[in-house]
């Protein structure tokens, strides 16, 4: 006869992760849940509240203007960042701790303070209006959808540079060097070599920096104006002001709904999202 299966007993290495566990549950699931009640409860179960977000053309218009900021934000992030980064995987130890001190500074600097210099810096008589005013146009970036997006851009470029330095700084140039020795063009050896090596990062960085985009308060509101508020704004408007809690709700489901996806999606396409958060990684190899 036969021994029944024993029994496996969870390693106890596991208990260690209750704590953390627990105090998830209680600060993110425990809102997520209320929210998500909230959004279809008024006072019967329905989805009305998810409805009015796509026929309420306010609400649309905000929608589309996140959005569209978003995906601006998170283009400049790359075109500055991907370089940015491939400088500091070629720069000395000397040089390359100075570009990373750079990128860090903003994570050192009060958020108020960067906020508060990019309204000086936009405002009228401002640096960058004194400058267009030299050629005879009064450009005012301060309260404009332009200006947001500099400023968001500036806040969340290190978001972006981080995983890609952690991307690029694991790949082997030889395989450059290969290329380049069996008589391949240094733009075709980077585009058929380089780039795909180096996509997990360059995903990692464009769900990061546009997951940040798609929520952000700070700079939206101090530098941009009520007449083009972005979603968190807006969020902010239904929950203090208008006490529209169910239709708030819904569009922060919606909001995380999104970011899922884009994070999903990133797994699937790019390898693996773990690159967020990395900001070291193995030196670069350019020796042959």
């Amino acid at each position: 006869m036969a021994d029944p299966p024993r029994r496996r007993i969870p390693s106890p290495q596991w208990l260690l992760v209750l704590p953390a566990l627990a105090l998830l549950a209680v600060i993110l699931l425990a809102p997520l849940g209320r929210s998500l009640t909230y959004s279809v409860d008024a006072p019967a179960l329905t989805l009305d509240h998810y409805t009015a977000l796509f026929t309420d053309g306010v609400t649309l218009r905000v929608l589309a203007r996140t959005a569209l900021t978003a995906t601006i934000v998170t283009l400049i992030a790359v075109l500055l960042g991907y370089p940015y980064a491939y400088l500091m995987t070629r720069a000395g130890p000397r040089l390359r701790g100075l570009l990373m001190v750079i990128v860090l500074v903003p994570f050192w600097t009060s958020v108020m303070a960067r906020n508060f210099a990019w309204i000086i810096i936009l405002q009228r008589g401002g640096p960058v209006n004194s400058f267009f005013r030299l050629f005879g146009w009064d450009l005012v970036l301060y309260e404009s959808v332009a200006g947001v997006t500099i400023a968001m851009s500036q806040v969340l470029l290190p978001f972006m540079v981080l995983p890609l330095f952690s991307a690029l700084s694991g790949i082997d140039r030889r395989l450059l060097l290969a290329a380049r020795g069996l008589g391949s063009h240094p733009i075709a050896a980077f585009w058929k070599i380089y780039w795909p090596l180096s996509r997990g990062g360059v995903v990692a960085g464009l769900v990061l920096v546009f997951t940040l985009s798609l929520g952000f308060y700070v700079t939206p509101a101090l530098v941009g104006s009520p007449q083009n508020s972005l979603v968190a704004q807006l969020l902010g408007q239904r929950t203090t002001q208008l006490l529209d809690f169910p239709g708030a709700s819904a569009l922060g489901i919606l909001v995380l709904v999104v970011s899922l996806a884009l994070v999903t999606w990133a797994n699937r396409f790019g390898g693996t999202i773990s690159a967020i958060g990395v900001a070291a990684s193995a030196p670069t190899k350019d020796r042959p």
